[in-house]
């Protein structure tokens, strides 16, 4: 397949699963965060020092992409899993030993536990009646995502099994204290829809829910009610920033597909604190991707702690475009807060910091030079957006509360 067919296809910046295609067979699955950015990958000029000689040969042999889009990375990782299972490309088999991918299993015990096992121990369990959910061709996201969705769907696991840690597992909300029986039935459920949930099948799970929570609503429960509203709420707002690890954003020098966010914090005297993102795309403002967030997490002057929030929250959205560039305005302590975040998360994308002097005139800009030389003109103009965003949605706030 070359790069003129794959040019003429309209494949979304947004999490999903691709399939390369010769036909109708399937040669290749892959998982992305931003489905465009990951296709197009493979057909840059160092593809080979990248991926390897088998995935040139691969994309030499492809005539087609085709694609699934997802609502979060999560379960287009999910997805990736169950449609290798379903396929078997020759590709992803040949990429890696399948004996060396990973497994999740839920066990038949009267309280059923949620185990990882390895490709080269599936026959001794296939023997057991285990659900069994895979391949998983990546240990560290898997282990990732099992934390996601214990946030989700609480279980019980090899370590909290342990009496010894049990309660200190349930106090963390991670594990159910089954000695209470009306929790059993309510881990039996929760087993169910973790079952659902390994199989894609999101939307039969918040229909389950719904009923639940009207059940519970008709009995007055009100606080049982409440307990799945905010299930259904994480389900439909998954927050899997901590799968980003690894996704490295590089320089392409395409400046039509270069994004750049920029990001500032306005108040005055620590009251009224908002936040905003704006967003320059090929040297021109794109004031449809901007973003306004209240910062609900300081209440002192904290400017560091203000971004922080707004870059954990703006990241917990990863049906967004992913930018390429990241502008702050401040200086050291600012810029490092951008950069200790992306570290904590796994993130690779540059970030410079815009400085400025008492009169709030640019003084200098921080960060890799090489880039700041080539995009000076699109990061001080997404600065000086950003400032201006910031200080309008501030007065806008503060006025509306100084009425209310």
């Amino acid at each position: 397949m070359n790069s003129q067919v794959y040019k003429k296809l309209k494949i979304p910046d947004a999490p999903g699963v691709y399939f390369f295609k010769k036909g109708k067979e399937t040669l290749y699955i892959g998982r992305a965060t931003s489905l465009h950015d990951r296709t197009r990958s493979y057909f840059g000029k160092d593809l080979i020092e990248t991926r390897g000689p088998l995935l040139v040969d691969m994309v030499f042999k492809a005539d087609g992409i085709e694609w699934e889009q997802t609502d979060s990375v999560l379960e287009a990782l999910i997805l990736e899993a169950n449609m290798i299972k379903k396929h078997q490309p020759y590709y992803n088999t040949k990429e890696k030993d399948d004996k060396s991918f990973n497994y999740v299993c839920i066990t038949d015990d009267k309280l059923p536990k949620v185990i990882i096992i390895r490709g080269k121990d599936i026959q001794s369990t296939l023997s057991r009646r285990y659900k069994i959910y895979g391949p998983f061709p990546n240990s560290g996201q898997l282990k990732e995502a099992l934390k996601i969705i214990r946030r989700i769907f609480p279980f019980i696991d090899v370590q909290s099994a342990k009496r010894d840690n049990a309660e200190f597992y349930q106090q963390l909300g991670l594990s159910p204290d089954v000695s209470d029986s009306a929790v059993k039935k309510v881990y039996s459920k929760n087993i169910h829809h973790l079952k659902l949930f390994f199989e894609g099948k999101k939307k039969k799970i918040i229909s389950y829910l719904k009923k639940d929570m009207m059940q519970y609503v008709k009995k007055h429960q009100f606080e049982r009610a409440m307990g799945i509203k905010r299930q259904i709420f994480v389900l439909e707002h998954i927050n899997d920033v901590a799968l980003l690890k690894n996704e490295s954003i590089t320089l392409d020098a395409r400046p039509k597909e270069f994004r750049i966010e920029s990001y500032d914090i306005a108040h005055m005297s620590c009251k009224n604190m908002v936040g905003v993102m704006t967003v320059v795309e090929g040297g021109d403002v794109n004031k449809d991707e901007y973003r306004k967030f209240i910062i609900k997490s300081q209440t002192g002057v904290n400017d560091t702690g203000a971004l922080l929030e707004v870059l954990e929250r703006r990241f917990g959205h990863p049906e967004w475009p992913m930018p390429k560039l990241i502008v702050v305005d401040g200086g050291v302590a600012v810029m490092n807060t951008a950069l200790k975040f992306q570290e904590r998360v796994g993130l690779k994308i540059p970030v410079v910091a815009v400085t400025k002097d008492e009169h709030h005139k640019v003084k200098k800009i921080l960060g890799d030079q090489k880039i700041i030389r080539e995009y000076e003109k699109e990061i001080l103009l997404a600065n000086s957006e950003a400032h201006r965003f910031a200080i309008e949605y501030h007065r806008q706030k503060r006025g509306k509360n100084l009425f209310s």
